[in-house]
Protein backbone atom coordinates (compact mmCIF):
# COMPACT_ATOMS: atom_id res chain seq x y z
CA UNK A 1 0.00 0.00 0.00
CA UNK A 2 1.28 3.45 -0.86
CA UNK A 3 1.49 6.12 1.82
CA UNK A 4 0.44 9.73 1.29
CA UNK A 5 3.25 12.03 0.16
CA UNK A 6 3.18 14.18 3.33
CA UNK A 7 3.48 11.11 5.57
CA UNK A 8 6.53 9.94 3.62
CA UNK A 9 8.11 13.36 4.25
CA UNK A 10 7.23 13.19 7.96
CA UNK A 11 8.83 9.76 8.32
CA UNK A 12 12.18 11.07 7.06
CA UNK A 13 12.44 13.28 10.16
CA UNK A 14 11.87 10.61 12.82
CA UNK A 15 14.53 11.15 15.47
CA UNK A 16 15.05 14.87 14.80
CA UNK A 17 15.05 16.70 18.15
CA UNK A 18 15.06 20.24 19.39
CA UNK A 19 18.14 21.50 21.21
CA UNK A 20 17.47 22.77 24.71
CA UNK A 21 19.03 26.06 25.70
CA UNK A 22 20.35 28.94 23.61
CA UNK A 23 21.18 26.83 20.53
CA UNK A 24 18.40 25.59 18.26
CA UNK A 25 18.04 22.82 15.70
CA UNK A 26 18.89 24.34 12.32
CA UNK A 27 16.36 22.10 10.53
CA UNK A 28 13.48 23.39 12.67
CA UNK A 29 14.73 26.97 12.27
CA UNK A 30 14.77 26.39 8.50
CA UNK A 31 11.13 25.29 8.58
CA UNK A 32 10.22 28.42 10.53
CA UNK A 33 11.97 30.62 7.98
CA UNK A 34 10.34 28.91 4.98
CA UNK A 35 6.90 29.14 6.61
CA UNK A 36 7.37 32.84 7.42
CA UNK A 37 7.23 32.47 11.20
CA UNK A 38 8.13 35.49 13.29
CA UNK A 39 10.10 33.50 15.89
CA UNK A 40 13.37 31.62 15.49
CA UNK A 41 13.66 29.05 18.26
CA UNK A 42 12.79 25.42 18.79
CA UNK A 43 11.54 25.97 22.34
CA UNK A 44 8.18 27.34 21.13
CA UNK A 45 5.75 24.44 20.55
CA UNK A 46 6.29 23.27 16.97
CA UNK A 47 3.85 20.41 16.25
CA UNK A 48 1.88 22.65 13.85
CA UNK A 49 5.11 23.87 12.26
CA UNK A 50 6.10 20.27 11.55
CA UNK A 51 2.70 19.45 10.02
CA UNK A 52 2.80 22.61 7.86
CA UNK A 53 6.34 21.85 6.71
CA UNK A 54 5.31 18.35 5.58
CA UNK A 55 2.33 19.75 3.65
CA UNK A 56 4.34 22.59 2.10
CA UNK A 57 7.10 20.18 1.07
CA UNK A 58 4.63 18.26 -1.14
CA UNK A 59 2.87 21.36 -2.48
CA UNK A 60 -0.26 21.19 -0.33
CA UNK A 61 -1.84 24.13 1.49
CA UNK A 62 -1.82 24.50 5.26
CA UNK A 63 -3.79 26.73 7.66
CA UNK A 64 -2.92 30.42 7.92
CA UNK A 65 -2.24 29.97 11.64
CA UNK A 66 -0.54 26.58 11.15
CA UNK A 67 1.51 27.07 14.32
CA UNK A 68 -1.63 26.71 16.44
CA UNK A 69 -2.47 23.02 16.62
CA UNK A 70 -6.19 23.68 16.80
CA UNK A 71 -6.04 25.75 13.59
CA UNK A 72 -5.85 22.36 11.85
CA UNK A 73 -9.36 21.54 13.17
CA UNK A 74 -11.04 22.86 10.04
CA UNK A 75 -8.27 22.10 7.55
CA UNK A 76 -9.21 20.13 4.46
CA UNK A 77 -12.11 17.73 4.84
CA UNK A 78 -13.49 15.86 7.81
CA UNK A 79 -12.43 12.23 7.91
CA UNK A 80 -14.60 10.04 10.12
CA UNK A 81 -12.73 8.18 12.84
CA UNK A 82 -13.89 4.82 11.44
CA UNK A 83 -12.34 5.75 8.07
CA UNK A 84 -8.89 6.80 9.26
CA UNK A 85 -5.94 5.98 7.07
CA UNK A 86 -2.20 6.59 7.48
CA UNK A 87 -1.51 10.29 7.03
CA UNK A 88 -4.81 11.52 8.46
CA UNK A 89 -4.33 14.75 10.37
CA UNK A 90 -5.37 14.30 13.98
CA UNK A 91 -6.06 17.25 16.28
CA UNK A 92 -6.05 16.62 20.01
CA UNK A 93 -6.96 18.60 23.09
CA UNK A 94 -4.37 19.09 25.82
CA UNK A 95 -3.93 21.38 28.81
CA UNK A 96 -3.02 24.83 27.53
CA UNK A 97 -3.91 24.19 23.90
CA UNK A 98 -3.83 21.35 21.44
CA UNK A 99 -1.62 18.99 19.50
CA UNK A 100 -1.55 17.98 15.84
CA UNK A 101 0.10 15.03 14.13
CA UNK A 102 -0.38 12.31 11.55
CA UNK A 103 -2.22 9.04 12.09
CA UNK A 104 -0.10 5.92 11.62
CA UNK A 105 -2.26 3.43 13.52
CA UNK A 106 -4.38 2.71 16.56
CA UNK A 107 -5.28 0.23 19.24
CA UNK A 108 -8.46 0.00 21.32
CA UNK A 109 -7.66 3.06 23.47
CA UNK A 110 -5.05 5.09 21.56
CA UNK A 111 -4.02 6.59 18.25
CA UNK A 112 -0.40 6.17 17.18
CA UNK A 113 0.64 9.61 16.01
CA UNK A 114 3.72 10.67 14.05
CA UNK A 115 4.33 14.28 14.92
CA UNK A 116 6.76 16.99 15.82
CA UNK A 117 7.36 18.24 19.34
CA UNK A 118 6.49 14.88 20.86
CA UNK A 119 8.89 14.63 23.79
CA UNK A 120 10.75 17.47 22.00
CA UNK A 121 11.35 15.41 18.86
CA UNK A 122 9.75 13.89 15.78
CA UNK A 123 8.52 10.46 16.78
CA UNK A 124 5.53 8.17 16.98
CA UNK A 125 3.61 8.41 20.27
CA UNK A 126 0.34 6.96 21.53
CA UNK A 127 -2.34 9.52 22.40
CA UNK A 128 -5.65 8.67 24.06
CA UNK A 129 -8.61 8.43 21.70
CA UNK A 130 -10.66 10.39 24.22
CA UNK A 131 -8.48 13.46 23.52
CA UNK A 132 -9.19 13.52 19.76
CA UNK A 133 -11.05 16.64 18.65
CA UNK A 134 -11.15 15.93 14.93
CA UNK A 135 -9.55 14.04 12.09
CA UNK A 136 -8.94 15.71 8.74
CA UNK A 137 -7.67 14.97 5.24
CA UNK A 138 -6.32 17.38 2.59
CA UNK A 139 -9.06 18.36 0.13
CA UNK A 140 -8.67 16.83 -3.30
CA UNK A 141 -6.28 14.11 -2.12
CA UNK A 142 -7.49 10.50 -2.34
CA UNK A 143 -7.72 8.68 0.98
CA UNK A 144 -5.21 5.87 0.67
CA UNK A 145 -5.62 2.91 2.98
CA UNK A 146 -7.74 2.13 6.00
CA UNK A 147 -7.35 1.95 9.79
CA UNK A 148 -4.17 0.21 10.97
CA UNK A 149 -4.22 -1.74 14.24
CA UNK A 150 -0.99 -1.78 16.28
CA UNK A 151 0.28 -2.80 19.73
CA UNK A 152 2.87 -1.41 22.15
CA UNK A 153 4.52 1.96 22.67
CA UNK A 154 4.49 4.73 25.27
CA UNK A 155 1.39 6.79 25.98
CA UNK A 156 1.77 10.58 25.87
CA UNK A 157 -0.23 12.98 28.00
CA UNK A 158 1.83 16.11 27.30
CA UNK A 159 3.41 16.46 23.89
CA UNK A 160 5.90 19.20 24.74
Amino acid sequence: MTEPRWLKVAETYIGLSEIRGPKHNSKIIGWLEKLGAWWRDDETPWCGVFAAHCMKDVGLPYPKYYMRAKAWSDYGSLLRSDRLAPGAILVFDRAGGGHVGFYVGEDAEHYYVLGGNQKNSVKVMKLGKSRLETSRWPKGEPVIGKPVYLKGGDVSTDEA
